[in-house]
């Protein structure tokens, strides 16, 4: 069963066909899209098809991405979860995007430090990384403020509209929050 998570202003929970427009109005954006490392979405179908793909990845056990609603409003303001999940190793890879109509208010942080939460405490994850371009300054600053260390830079990493970036992999690990 998929677990609705809570915070002060926030509500995390599992992303509906419903959510499609919400997500497309994410993804379409390109200033959402620019460090994603995929395409921005030009059709409300490819929307669609992430709402399928967060859910078969949490059915293959591979992955948890809750969609972002603010308390008292209807819609999501973005998505956030993991990634590369591997109960096995206990670790996973964070990611998240939040639509910038709702930047630079704290939703980010609060729902990292609730995703982190359950990641350690729930589901017994020892590491936790997080994969970012190097010029996304915003992300770096927020993984830092969550508490992450910067373990180095994976070189031509990940592509973005044709181009190699390079990335900073990131980490945070239970014993040392």
């Amino acid at each position: 069963m998929f677990h609705l998570l809570e915070t002060e202003r926030l509500l995390l929970r599992e992303i509906a066909m419903e959510d499609a427009a919400s997500l497309f109005a994410c993804f379409s954006n390109e200033n959402v899209t620019r460090y994603y490392g995929q395409e921005t979405l030009a059709h409300i179908e490819q929307a669609e098809a992430f709402i399928d793909f967060f859910a078969n990845s949490y059915r293959e056990k591979r992955g948890i991405r809750w969609g972002i609603e603010i308390k008292g409003y209807e819609g999501l303001i973005g998505t956030i979860g993991f990634n590369a999940w591997s109960s096995k190793h206990k670790r996973a890879e964070i990611g998240y995007e939040i639509h910038p109509g709702h930047w630079r208010k704290g939703y980010s942080l609060e729902a990292l430090a609730r995703v982190i939460s359950y990641g350690f405490d729930e589901l017994g994850l020892t590491r936790i990384g997080a994969i970012v371009f190097t010029e996304n300054e915003a992300s770096h600053q927020l993984l830092a403020k969550a508490g992450f260390q910067k373990e180095g830079i994976l070189r031509d990493y990940m592509y973005q509209n044709g181009k190699a970036h390079d990335t900073c992999v990131y980490s945070l690990l239970k014993n040392n929050q």
